[in-house]
Parts: structure tokens; C-alpha cells; sequence
């Protein structure tokens, strides 16, 4: 973990393979993470859940959105709760997405993921 306090640039934050089609950079803090996802056109996110309480912001682009049994077409501006253990996918509109998602607890299982190959961020 990393020490209290700290600023960063969003460039400089490790680069994950999250999915084949999604990256994430991702600031860890003692009790929560905090993630720049960029998802590629037509990403999918297969049906997933994890302990981690989620919320989320579209910057760019649109996705498809399913919590639970709900789906809602998305754009920036717009947002996202799913509480812990609820199932969950979403797909990327044909442009792609770049998302900020907080998760609490912390992402420890992110840890395990692959770096992505380095390249500058889609946002800003």
C-alpha cells in the first residue's frame, strides 16, 4: 500500500489488463481505489460480482449498462452504484469508454493483474 498522502499524475499510475479490452490506471488508498477504466469499441465485460461496493462516471463515450436485472444506455455524465456481490456486465458503445470507478474496499485482487502496454491516457 502506498504511504498517506501522495499526488500523482494519471499517466503515471500503473497501466492494468483488467479484460483483453479493458485497461485500467488505478491509485490505491488505505480503503478505497480509484480507477481510470478505458474500454476499447464494443468492449464487453462479461457478468461479473465482487466484494467491492462500486461507483462509477462515464467521461467519454457510452456503454450498456446491467446491474443486477436492470440495463441502462449510458453517456457522459452519468453514474452507476452497485452495491458488493451483485452481478453485473456492461459493453462499450462503438467508440469505446473511458470511465472512473471507485471501488471500496480496496482492489487487492487488481494486484495480480498484468501490466498494459504503456501508452498515453484517452483522458484528459
Amino acid at each position: 500500500m502506498p504511504p498517506v498522502g501522495g499526488f500523482d499524475d494519471v499517466g503515471s499510475l500503473p497501466h492494468l489488463q483488467v479484460w483483453e479490452t479493458v485497461t485500467a490506471r488505478v491509485a490505491h488508498g488505505e480503503r478505497l481505489s480509484l480507477a481510470l477504466v478505458e474500454l476499447d469499441p464494443n468492449a464487453h465485460v462479461p457478468e461479473h460480482r465482487h466484494e467491492n461496493e462500486q461507483l462509477g462516471l462515464v467521461l467519454t463515450g457510452s456503454l450498456r449498462f446491467r446491474i443486477a436485472e436492470e440495463t441502462r444506455d449510458l453517456g457522459p455524465g452519468e453514474t452507476w452504484t452497485i452495491p458488493s456481490d451483485v452481478p453485473h456486465e456492461v459493453t462499450a458503445g462503438p467508440e469505446g469508454a473511458v470511465v472512473i470507478d471507485v471501488f471500496a474496499p480496496v482492489r487487492s485482487d487488481w494486484d495480480e493483474l498484468e501490466p498494459a502496454e504503456r501508452r498515453a491516457p484517452r483522458w484528459p
